[in-house]
């Protein structure tokens, strides 16, 4: 068996024992296959963080509630732009390579235009 087939075998066992701990299941598109623009983006690039079992959730939640980015009000964009781009607290910086400008303003955009029900 190939290394990465070991290392694909290894990550499912884990998940697979995470559930059986009672963890929720991450949020993914299949979950929320009606999602557009800037919400479809979220939830590609930033629900496996910040979504309801995302570990940069339990963070955010030590300093300000809702943790949920999806359920918070006030965000402006360019501040989602800001802290996206140069990293924030444990939030690693998000380059250009990973999250293009365009595809960044579309998820600052949704989140601003936010709170969201979508992030139950």
């Amino acid at each position: 068996m190939s290394k990465l087939a070991l290392a694909a075998v290894a990550a499912l066992g884990i998940a697979g024992v995470a559930m059986a701990q009672g963890m929720p299941k991450p949020t993914t598109l299949v979950d929320r296959p009606n999602a557009t623009d800037g919400e479809k983006l979220y939830v590609e690039h930033c629900a496996m963080c910040h979504g309801p079992n995302g570990m940069g959730t339990g963070l955010l939640g030590r300093r300000v509630q809702p943790a949920l980015l999806e359920q918070r009000s006030g965000l402006a964009a360019q501040y989602v732009i800001m802290a996206a781009r140069r990293g924030i607290g444990n939030m690693p910086p998000i380059t250009r390579g990973e999250v293009s400008d365009a595809d960044l303003k579309q998820i600052a955009d949704y989140l601003a235009a936010g709170p969201h029900g979508a992030a139950k």
